[in-house]
């Protein structure tokens, strides 16, 4: 059999080489192999047929998500929500990372030159969340679950200086009391029966709202059933419920983190609070689906 390039098989078909070389890699071209640092295309193959591919999803923002993460795109949706979500989710919880250096180790798998020390942890829990990410993505129509949620914070913690401690649970719930702003959180004796029946609860809507989304999140983050990494473990669960039930995701961005505490600790009384920040980081991310001419009506 004769091969041809990615140069050679874009020209045949009148489409860019970039496009080429991405059906190369998400496995669309049949028989095409990479040798050395480029694609050898069969002679015979012929463009992929849309109509025939099977959707990952009925939802079209998961569906580009998906294929990005699989191709490894870079400049798309899928590369810019890995970014954002991972610098701001833990710039929340006091990484110290920017978001050119979250960026540089999501782009090159390094950390790049600094004249500053960087935090090991920090490195370490921005490259687990883009694996987080990876999961949401893979996982995002799938029931939500006790299990789920374990596998988000041992994804998280791996390797932290936490998961080498002794009392620390990776993947599992807390052993020790612990509060979040002043607040008292749930026991840890009492964690299992209400992380069940938070789950129970919220899988009996068939249908879930923003409102039902929103809420759960408030009820997790009271419960804080990890000894750390509830934020952000919460958070992605908020990104995959979304994603689960054709709702715009958001990223709380750092600049709205107090009006993003104020509204959870207010929930039970004024839930307009938190219900108007999440509003608004809905509005930029539908900013940014708009940039990307992604449909999600």
């Amino acid at each position: 059999m004769k091969y041809i390039s990615v140069a050679e098989f874009a020209k045949k078909w009148n489409i860019p080489e970039r496009t080429a070389r991405n059906y190369c890699a998400a496995g669309k071209i049949k028989g095409a192999f990479i040798t050395g640092k480029t694609w050898a295309i069969p002679e015979d193959a012929g463009l992929p047929q849309k109509g025939k591919e099977r959707k990952f999803s009925s939802n079209p923002l998961l569906n580009h998500l998906k294929e990005q993460k699989d191709m490894r795109l870079k400049g798309g949706i899928y590369h810019r929500t890995q970014i954002e979500f991972t610098y701001n989710s833990n710039r929340i919880e006091g990484s110290t990372l920017t978001q050119d250096q979250t960026r540089f180790i999501f782009e090159t798998n390094t950390i790049g030159i600094t004249a500053e020390n960087l935090n090991v942890d920090d490195i370490i829990e921005t490259n687990n969340h883009f694996r987080c990410i990876d999961l949401v993505i893979e996982k995002a129509t799938s029931k939500l679950t006790e299990s789920f949620i374990k596998e988000l914070h041992y994804l998280l913690k791996s390797g932290t200086s936490d998961s080498r401690k002794d009392w620390f649970e990776t993947g599992g719930y807390k052993k020790m009391p612990n509060e979040v702003g002043g607040n008292e959180t749930c026991p840890p004796k009492e964690v299992p029966a209400r992380m069940k029946a938070l789950l129970a609860g919220y899988n009996n809507k068939e249908q879930k709202s923003i409102a039902d989304i929103i809420d759960f999140h408030q009820q997790f983050e009271l419960i804080h059933p990890f000894q750390d990494g509830n934020g952000r473990v919460g958070r992605l669960i908020m990104f995959k419920e979304c994603l689960a039930n054709s709702v715009v995701p958001f990223i709380i961005d750092d600049d709205l983190k107090l009006f993003y505490y104020r509204g959870l600790r207010e929930w039970p009384n004024v839930k307009e609070y938190l219900m108007d920040t999440c509003l608004t980081a809905q509005d930029r991310y539908k900013a940014v689906l708009k940039y990307f001419e992604i449909n999600f009506e």
